[in-house]
């Protein structure tokens, strides 16, 4: 069954789009914000923390950059208003990194100078290597002047060494992830493409490194064998729970998020919503040879 799951995840773009729409409601929470603070409350009412993305980084113009950003500002509205606990998740191409990098950082400081006046956060997702490094000096940028912001940062990528130890420090928060884009090798840790389990030691060395500067560390990872390293560093290092949290993705690995809620550690939901859903929903089924095993199954179920 694994090796028809791989071979479904690389033929994804085989699939119907109107199934891949319908097995990504799961993962997605719909195409408007009040689906969106649906699913926010359901999450809250079971002790998740949550950030919100925007879906739409693939925009062309300054005119659609600056209407997500402006999405993202009414987002903000809708979390106070409700009294929700969540933040946001910008991927900074969704606001014009690749069209106009100047304005980009004029609408990235809006978003973050506006969720800092209502006490909140903002995380700038980190996308493929064409991205990096403008996004860390984005992130630099910001982090000079605002004190509520964070970076992800990819742990199959070699540079990611460097970066860490260049932007792990007391009053930094990062997120770690494994890295789901499809890069050059030359990019890449060993093996990091045939076997996501060959990235775990990286991964772990990365929120070694930031536990050890005192900075807040996401760790954003669905691999259980992983998760179980983190929480046995966290007790061998005697971690504060407050420095750090667990997040995962909407709808993904259910029972392990709640045995973490349940053993007391602090969880954060990465929800997803908007119109533009299909290139997230292909990119995760991808990254998940299982939740593409789902689509087999509809397929022969046709």
């Amino acid at each position: 069954m694994q090796i028809i799951n791989q071979l479904m995840a690389h033929a994804i773009a085989l699939v119907p789009r109107p199934l891949v729409r319908q097995l990504s409601r799961r993962y997605i929470a719909g195409q408007s914000l009040p689906e969106a603070l649906i699913r926010v409350r359901e999450l809250n009412a079971i002790g998740c923390a949550v950030t919100l993305d925007v879906l739409g980084e693939d925009i062309s113009s300054i005119t659609e950059a600056r209407k997500t950003a402006m999405q993202y500002l009414e987002v903000l509205t809708a979390i106070r208003q409700n009294g929700l606990s969540a933040n946001l998740s910008v991927k900074p191409s969704a606001i014009g990194l690749l069209v106009d990098a100047k304005e980009c950082a004029r609408l990235s400081a809006e978003i973050v100078t506006s969720a800092e006046s209502v006490e909140n956060f903002v995380c700038f997702d980190m996308e493929d290597i064409t991205c990096t490094q403008l996004e860390i000096e984005l992130f630099k940028h910001l982090a000079r002047t605002h004190g509520n912001v964070g970076l992800a940062l990819q742990a199959y990528l070699k540079r990611t060494y460097q970066d860490v130890a260049e932007l792990a420090r007391p009053d930094s928060s990062l997120r770690i992830c494994k890295g789901i884009y499809a890069e050059d090798e030359q990019h890449l840790i060993p093996n990091a493409r045939k076997d996501r389990t060959a990235i775990n030691e990286h991964f772990l060395a990365h929120v070694a490194h930031c536990f050890e500067m005192n900075a807040f560390v996401s760790v954003a990872t669905h691999d259980e064998a992983l998760i179980l390293q983190i929480i046995s560093l966290v007790k061998k290092k005697f971690i504060d729970k407050k420095q750090f949290e667990f997040q995962m993705l909407l709808g993904v690995c259910e029972p392990l998020r709640d045995k973490l809620l349940g053993a007391g550690f602090h969880v954060r939901i990465y929800v997803p919503f908007g119109p533009d859903w299909y290139g997230y929903s292909v990119r995760r089924l991808k990254e998940n040879p299982e939740i593409a095993g789902y689509l087999a199954k509809a397929l022969i179920g046709r």
